[in-house]
């Protein structure tokens, strides 16, 4: 690890996972090993079927659309804190 932090990945593997500059990743501690996951974003039809399958859980849930914004704007506060 260098002094400001940062991990170097080897080549190989950074290969086998279609890696790059900016590639981002999600890190998990059990506060004895770290996980890095990389982050991509969905293609076109994941991220449609993501929403589809969010819309099928609100209904079944009974949730309206302006409860769930409630409940964003509540996390993105609190997420802020």
């Amino acid at each position: 690890m260098s002094s400001r932090g940062q991990i170097v990945l080897p080549i190989s593997i950074s290969r086998e996972l279609g890696l790059g500059e900016g590639s981002q990743f999600l890190v998990v501690t059990d506060n004895e090993n770290i996980l890095l996951k990389p982050v991509k974003e969905p293609s076109l039809d994941e991220f449609y079927s993501l929403i589809e399958q969010a819309q099928k859980t609100a209904a079944q849930l009974g949730l309206t659309e302006e409860e769930i914004y409630a409940e964003i704007k509540a996390m993105s506060s609190e997420k802020r804190k």
